[in-house]
């Protein structure tokens, strides 16, 4: 048990809110330690899993390029892009993007996620869309169109990426089935998770268009209360 000491020093190291890097290097050290391994044998392990798993990190050097993007009008850009198109709202934005990402999905083509592509372009189009077809939408609104584009990204994501046989969500479902005796083929995980990808869809479809109509009635109320 003494070996679980490594997670004992994570989970109180996050509570108290101590450099995440420095915590994790510690646990992994300490485990080490009491595992019977020498320094040498830890940097060494921790030293060749880096290396191995490197690539992992890539995706961080796209953040100061979005940022720059950002900082340069690209969310405006795509608020206008929207507000020139004709009874567009964001709602259809949102169903239409969700519709994308399932398919990029079933595809095994990344997107980027909320940080790459949500905030940047999937959110402002939203709520360009939402200004455009509702007049009296203001920074509540806005904030509730944030947390329904995230999820777009989080339906279309999760019940998307197992309709690709070889994802890593259904080689888990196959490992895990095997491990209890189950024998599952992939292409068979795969052929299930399409109708739920569809019914995603059109459950995400109609979400969507309950977000338009709260709007909307919001926006009636507004201007009967102004005498518009």
């Amino acid at each position: 048990m003494l070996k679980l000491i490594g997670i004992l020093i994570i989970v109180i190291g996050f509570i108290r809110k101590y450099d995440t890097l420095a915590v994790v290097v510690t646990a992994g050290i300490v485990t080490g330690l009491v595992g019977g391994m020498d320094i040498i044998q830890i940097f060494d392990v921790i030293g060749t899993s880096f290396v191995k798993t490197r690539y992992m990190s890539l995706f961080l050097l796209t953040l100061p390029v979005i940022g720059i993007l950002e900082r340069y009008g690209l969310r405006e850009q795509a608020a206008n892009l929207i507000g020139g198109m004709k009874k567009v709202t964001a709602g259809s934005v949102l169903s239409i993007y969700t519709l994308i990402r399932l398919i990029a999905g079933a595809l095994s083509v990344r997107l980027g996620g909320h940080v790459q592509f949500i905030r940047p372009l999937i959110n402002p189009m939203a709520f360009g869309a939402a200004q455009k077809s509702q007049p009296h939408v203001d920074e509540h609104d806005e904030e509730v169109i944030k947390g329904y584009a995230a999820a777009t990204e989080n339906f279309g994501n999760f019940f998307g990426q197992n309709v690709f046989v070889a994802s890593a969500g259904v080689l888990l479902i196959v490992g895990t089935l095997e491990e209890l005796g189950t024998a599952v083929n992939p292409l068979d995980v795969a052929k299930a998770s399409v109708p739920i990808a569809v019914i995603t869809f059109v459950y995400t479809a109609i979400y969507y268009h309950l977000l338009d109509r709260k709007l909307a009635n919001k926006s009636t109320v507004v201007s009967t209360e102004r005498g518009e």
